[in-house]
């Protein structure tokens, strides 16, 4: 009786622990040899594949930095402060004759062509000045693509300034010719503006360029003050009083080859003229400063 009730106690227990072992069993797997854990551990994780930062985002990151400081935002507002000041002093001080489309887009075209260059220029030395070059260089290590984001919003930003400044002008002529009471007059046609806006984006690449040749603010802006007026008054006193210099000048002064594209007519000889003189005094030059950007030691 003992004995009966000794087993009947001990079943249950006995049948669940078995229940239990053979589930956890199940549950569990055969365990792995310790060889092939060790192994398994030790095995090289596969590469995770990085793609690189597209070009669009390098060009909007760029475009960003022209106006995220106090001073990068009032330089481009300059572009439009410039454009109504000049239209402006036309409408006030110019004679009647004078209220052209023309007129207004000579008045913006002599302060347009040194602020615009100057944006080109502060685009490339503000890594350098800013000190920003080493955190730019490191998210992108080649600096070929960071140079050309910059080179395509530089010229992005030439053309929207033209295209604004057009803008400008045209509302300038309208209000002139309401004031006046004359018919407005049109005489600056879409070939003599495209004409324009490459004038002024030669001129910023050329800013461009000596940003790229002096990575330095002040160096480069005085060279590009040296470069638009120095140099023009003295090939121009050459050409005066040397006149083996005259026929050559054309050839040399890359200032005269551009203003000629202000010209109503632009000859062949003259597309000759600015082909030269752009690449010795353009292409040449940006060739050797994107040649030193890439090997040049950030600091």
């Amino acid at each position: 009786m003992s004995t009966s009730t000794s087993t009947a106690t001990r079943t249950p227990d006995h049948t669940a622990g078995h229940t239990a072992g053979h589930t956890a069993g199940h549950t569990a797997g055969p365990h792995p040899a310790p060889g092939v854990a060790r192994a398994s551990a030790g095995a090289p994780r596969p590469a995770r594949a990085v793609r690189p930062i597209p070009t669009t985002r390098l060009v909007g990151v760029e475009l960003r930095k022209m106006f995220d400081t106090r001073a990068g935002f009032w330089l481009m507002a300059s572009v439009g402060i410039v454009a109504v000041l000049a239209s402006a002093a036309v409408i006030l001080w110019a004679p009647d004759e004078a209220i052209t489309l023309e007129t207004f887009a000579s008045a913006m075209g002599m302060p347009l062509s040194v602020v615009l260059p100057i944006i080109a220029i502060l685009s490339v030395t503000s890594e350098y000045s800013q000190r920003t070059g080493l955190t730019t260089f490191t998210l992108v290590p080649w600096r070929g693509r960071v140079v050309a984001a910059k080179l395509v919003v530089a010229v992005a930003i030439g053309v929207a300034g033209m295209a604004l400044a057009l803008a400008v002008g045209v509302v300038g002529n309208l209000l002139a010719s309401a004031v006046t009471g004359l018919d407005p007059v049109w005489d600056v046609s879409a070939l003599e503006f495209g004409r324009i806006v490459l004038a002024n984006v030669l001129g910023m690449l050329i800013g461009f360029t000596l940003g790229v040749l002096f990575r330095s603010s002040a160096g480069a802006v005085v060279g590009y003050f040296v470069y638009s007026l120095v140099l023009p008054g003295a090939f121009a006193a050459l050409a005066a009083f040397q006149e083996w210099f005259r026929d050559l000048q054309p050839w040399v002064d890359v200032n005269y080859a551009i203003t000629g594209l202000f010209n109503d007519t632009v000859t062949a000889e003259q597309w000759q003229h600015l082909g030269v003189t752009t690449l010795v005094w353009l292409w040449i030059p940006l060739a050797l400063g994107l040649r030193a950007v890439l090997r040049a030691e950030v600091k």
